[in-house]
């Protein structure tokens, strides 16, 4: 098993594809398994540990891991997230409890600073108001001025609240809800349109803001046919490939119990291309994103050779504004003018793209 890593723009952080998700790890038997499932995540190449979990007494096993490898983690702490007496979470727009919360993570995990530190749940423009009017975004960027946190970001599931932060320039990493159910605007968190969805993924590439993905099964429904909003089941390899196949990602992080849980989602680094193929979607995507290329890779191998998921990409990016989409287009082996005109990605596309005419299209865009 081999663990990949992509960098974040901002930083240059490398991040392990796969991710350490913190909900659900209070559902351990006790702090023994907790502390056996980090230890087996960080000696598989796992490196990216979110810090937000249900409730508060998993921190501590974290502290007593993570303080040992400090150097060979990157952590993500929330800001309003929040704790009461009796260890159950909650989230809180108040200054003065955000600090005091901050200021206990930071002891209990026996370090003095957080690699990310993301504005909590951020899904309302009260809520982005909020953030300003209470100081709570000014204490943010005091911190990362001082060093404390060493990339701002923000979590949210609503694609307008995240422009609002993109806008501001200041942020370098989103935390953001990626599965196929919510980008076709199914369930409680599916808000906004596929094509506003994939905007902001875009725009998230241009502007160097790397995602990090939560939710990424939708909360466990899409791998049961009796929940998914669709009818029909998908494999959490599936989901994950998905989820890493949008512009802008960087890493995924799945919710974790225990040991086991790991090792499962670790069989993602081994899975096989037909494994991975989530272009099933296809079949019960909406009916507005039919004609728009998701990258998912359906139509390879190209008799020519091309790879047109990535010229899509580039495509999309470069209408997006992203000034890098030109360079990293040029610099592929083979580019849409090299298309043979043959059809046999538009007899293959689940979403009905026509990608001979498409790749006339993005030729006459780039030149070539």
């Amino acid at each position: 098993m081999t663990m990949k890593y992509r960098t974040f723009p901002h930083g240059g952080e490398r991040a392990s594809v796969i991710g350490f998700g913190m909900g659900s790890i209070h559902e351990a038997a006790d702090a023994r398994e907790i502390e056996a499932a980090l230890e087996l995540a960080l000696d598989a190449g796992v490196n990216f540990f979110d810090l937000a979990p249900s409730e508060a007494a998993p921190y501590a096993p974290y502290g007593r891991v993570l303080a040992l490898r400090r150097d060979d983690v990157l952590t993500q702490m929330h800001l309003g997230a929040v704790y009461g007496a009796n260890g159950q979470y909650g989230w809180s727009r108040d200054l003065d409890a955000i600090k005091r919360q901050f200021a206990r993570v930071l002891d209990t995990l026996q370090t003095d600073h957080t690699d990310f530190g993301i504005i909590h749940c951020m899904d309302e423009d009260d809520d982005f108001d909020a953030m300003q009017e209470n100081g709570i975004w000014d204490y943010a960027l005091e911190l990362k001025r001082q060093g404390v946190i060493r990339n701002l970001g923000f979590s949210s599931h609503n694609p307008s609240v995240a422009r609002r932060f993109l806008d501001t320039g200041l942020v370098d990493e989103c935390m953001f809800s990626v599965n196929p159910a919510y980008d076709y605007s199914k369930g409680a968190y599916g808000r906004g349109r596929a094509d506003e969805r994939m905007d902001l993924y875009c725009a998230c590439e241009r502007d160097g803001v790397g995602i990090a993905v939560m939710k990424a099964f939708a909360g466990g429904q899409l791998l049961d046919a009796k929940t998914s909003p669709f009818g029909r089941a998908l494999t959490k390899a599936q989901c994950i490939a998905y989820a890493l196949d949008k512009p802008g990602v960087v890493t995924v992080l799945p919710g974790f119990r225990d040991a086991a849980d790991v090792a499962e989602m670790l069989a993602f680094c081994d899975a096989s291309e037909e494994e991975r193929d989530y272009s099933v979607i296809g079949t019960f995507a909406p009916q507005e994103a039919e004609g728009r290329c998701v990258y998912c890779h359906h139509c390879q191998p190209c008799p020519e050779g091309i790879d047109v998921g990535m010229v899509n990409k580039y495509y999309d990016l470069a209408r997006a504004g992203d000034d890098m989409a030109a360079g990293h287009y040029r610099k592929l082996a083979l580019h849409a003018g090299d298309c043979a005109g043959c059809g046999h990605c538009d007899d293959r596309c689940p979403f009905g793209v026509r990608q001979s005419e498409r790749m006339r299209e993005i030729a006459a865009y780039f030149g070539e």
